[in-house]
């Protein structure tokens, strides 16, 4: 009984709304032959309709810019539109025009003989150029290996007094083949001595270096004591009223800076001396730089920031070596940096002459190869051993 009485109810509910429909047909009609529009009050609801549109077209914009985006930083296509644009950017304000007549970064020169190179890793040469005296010597010299098989980025330091083979030329210290032969002869050296491949370089004088950290805005570095006390008596800082560092943290300008990267007479934070301490220093100034470079006073100003900084630079890289460090480096998610140095404790000797050459340091070149292999194609040391035969 009761599901006829809901069936009568429902039939009535629904004829009540078919007449009501039919009722403001009839009402509409004779207004619409006349040419008139019907008669009805503004609704409310219709004015809210415009800021709902508004609201829709931004939302669908809003959609399409997060999906271009996950498009082009989330596949693979689209990040390499980022290291072609980054890489074009990066070589029109580099200098390399000269530098590549002088050394062929597409491969037109040829490597020296042994030198050992591996697809998975990328060895860059970077070096800093000290004019003094007349002379230009390479005082700071690292290669930076890009490793994909273990996915890091290696930094090694190579001692500047290290005693080398210098094709054309006496046995000499290292820092002095750039001298000799600019940098397709210190490539070479380096080649021939240390028995990996370069691929290509980079390099600053000290003078540009200066430039590089003062447009950061300076960085932050600790001192020892002895540093402190070192560099205010000396002339590594070269203009006197900057003369003014002291023990702990110091915000260093990029003339204070240099000075500290010079330093090997006293020992650094930490005990180190000599030229170790001086490659100490240099990682160091590095490190502070890249902080300096990504704290958030120079988001805003990266871009004119790194286009300066890179009219100081001097390189060989073609655009598409560039774009291929980059690549290599996101696409393998590099986000580690191991140090290392050559000579390795233990494989040198440092006699006050040798050969005619006054405190040079000379090498154990068999230990030392073998430990750099390992370091940077990540080598057993039967594997090393191995390569180097």
């Amino acid at each position: 009984m009761s599901n006829r009485y809901e069936e009568d109810l429902l039939k009535q509910q629904v004829l009540e709304i078919m007449n009501a429909e039919k009722a403001e047909k009839i009402t509409t009609e004779p207004e619409k032959r006349k040419g008139q529009a019907p008669q009805t009050k503004k609704s409310p609801s219709r004015k809210k309709k415009k800021p709902h549109k508004a609201l829709k077209i931004a939302g669908s914009i809003a959609l399409f810019l997060l999906i271009l985006i996950v498009l082009i930083i989330g596949t693979k296509p689209g990040r390499s539109i980022i290291y072609k644009s980054v890489s074009t950017f990066a070589f029109q304000n580099m200098n390399n025009e000269d530098i590549i007549k002088e050394y062929d970064a597409k491969g037109g020169a040829k490597h020296a003989d042994g030198a050992r190179h591996e697809d998975y890793v990328t060895n860059y040469l970077i070096f800093g150029i000290e004019e003094f005296g007349g002379a230009r010597n390479t005082d700071s010299m690292m290669i930076a290996s890009i490793n994909t098989k273990d996915d890091t980025l290696k930094l090694t330091s190579l001692l500047r007094d290290s005693y080398v083979d210098i094709k054309g030329y006496k046995a000499n210290k290292l820092n002095s083949a750039y001298a000799r032969g600019g940098a397709r002869l210190l490539v070479d050296t380096i080649e021939k001595n240390y028995k990996v491949q370069i691929d290509g370089y980079v390099s600053v004088d000290f003078k540009s270096f200066e430039k590089i950290v003062d447009l950061l805005g300076g960085v932050t570095i600790e001192l020892g004591k002895e540093e402190a006390q070192y560099l205010n008596k000396t002339n590594y800082i070269s203009q006197k009223k900057n003369r003014n560092v002291k023990k702990g943290v110091n915000h260093l300008n990029g003339n204070q800076v240099m000075g500290y990267v010079r330093v090997r007479k006293v020992k650094t934070l930490g005990g180190v001396n000599n030229d170790y301490g001086r490659i100490v220093r240099q990682q160091r100034a590095l490190k502070a730089m890249f902080e300096s470079y990504k704290s958030p006073k120079n988001l805003f100003k990266i871009i004119s920031v790194t286009k300066e900084s890179l009219g100081y630079v001097t390189t060989n890289l073609t655009q598409d070596q560039i774009e291929k460090a980059m690549e290599d480096v996101v696409e393998n998610k590099i986000t580690t940096l191991d140090t290392f140095r050559v000579p390795v404790d233990g494989a040198f000797d440092a006699p006050k002459k040798y050969n005619g050459i006054t405190y040079p340091i000379v090498l154990d070149w068999d230990k030392n190869r073998v430990e750099l292999y390992k370091f940077i194609f990540d080598d057993t040391e039967k594997e090393a051993v191995a390569a180097l035969k």
